[in-house]
């Protein structure tokens, strides 16, 4: 984990919310064994940061009740700058481009938005950190993302699909408020939205108050980017689009919000470049499958991204001076698998 972004604020509009719902702020703070002092700490780890989402998951009845009542209590009044820059967009696409974009400057949630066909899908992932987040926090990023669609618009927008990879509680209720089937136990925590919803114009849309904010978040994401080390950025967002896939620079440099011209310099200032990094990263996370007997060769080369077992073979070749068959059986002993 990058030491950097290890604090994260929690805006007062969680406390307020939670109030609100009849749930003490140091109730909360009790339950995640965690200091009093922390309801007025500016910013708190990624560990206590899910120890309070976890806190107040324990302390309400229900996972899709608690995701439900804070969402829609949230008032607007207490959004974050971040947030207010989303909830005052031009429309819902502008909307969803600055909110994955800021997510940035409040970890360790990060949104992949992708646009195909009628479908707008939002993936949930984390940052710069390998754990999950807690359900309630997971279902709650979600579903915040359909009510800002819903206060933006001013319309009763409905999802096409969500799906969760842990159990969240009444499962019904959430179809309810999403609008549609809930898929729980997947591999993924996705939203997937119409995607002739994301040209609605935003009845909130304030011209005046993005040229304030706009230009202030823009400097604070670019001197973050700047104050940490581009390549564990890089190797980070390798790590997590690799199976399955090749990651190319133009969408790594795209998801970072600059050109692969600017990427490419960035690395070059640091000493390295984007096959360098991408060659450094497949070869540890081959080394890591490989030791794990629970994984066979094919299922290794599909996630560092090979779509065939040869290639891997080839490269693996390169690296090790070996197949990985051999160095598996020389690390892991005869009774690997193949």
């Amino acid at each position: 984990m990058l030491k950097s972004h290890t604090r994260i604020k929690i805006p007062a509009g969680f406390w307020a919310g939670i109030h609100k719902l009849g749930i003490a702020p140091h109730d909360v703070a009790r339950k995640a064994q965690l200091p009093l002092t922390i309801i007025n700490d500016p910013a708190v780890t990624t560990d206590q940061y899910f120890a309070i989402w976890q806190a107040y998951s324990d302390l309400i009845d229900d996972t899709a009740e608690g995701i439900i009542k804070l969402t829609t209590v949230f008032e607007t009044a207490h959004y974050p700058p971040a947030v207010l820059a989303t909830y005052h967009a031009r429309d819902y696409r502008d909307a969803l481009k600055r909110m994955a974009r800021y997510k940035q400057l409040c970890p360790p949630e990060s949104l992949r938005i992708t646009e195909e066909g009628e479908d707008c899908t939002i993936e949930l992932d984390w940052l710069y950190t390998e754990q999950s987040g807690p359900s309630m926090l997971v279902g709650i990023t979600l579903a915040f993302l359909l009510e800002l669609g819903r206060r933006g618009t001013g319309k009763p927008l409905m999802a096409r699909s969500v799906e969760f990879s842990h159990s969240m509680g009444d499962i019904q209720a959430l179809e309810a408020y999403f609008g549609c089937h809930i898929r729980i136990g997947e591999n993924c925590n996705r939203l997937t939205l119409h995607r002739g919803d994301l040209d609605l114009p935003f009845v909130s849309y304030n011209e005046e108050l993005l040229e304030i904010l706009t230009p202030v978040l823009d400097k604070s994401l670019d001197e973050q980017q700047r104050s940490r080390s581009i390549t564990e950025i890089v190797k980070w967002i390798m790590k997590r689009s690799l199976p399955g896939g090749h990651p190319d620079i133009k969408n790594v440099a795209s998801e970072l919000g600059m050109s692969g011209r600017t990427l490419q310099r960035r690395l070059t200032d640091e000493g390295t470049s984007f096959k360098h990094l991408l060659t450094q990263v497949r070869h540890k996370l081959a080394r890591e499958y490989l030791a794990d007997p629970s994984f066979d060769i094919k299922e290794v080369a599909f996630m560092i991204g090979y779509e065939d077992q040869n290639s891997f073979y080839r490269a693996f070749r390169i690296w090790e001076g070996d197949t990985p068959t051999n160095w598996r059986t020389e690390h892991l002993g005869t009774n690997s698998i193949n």
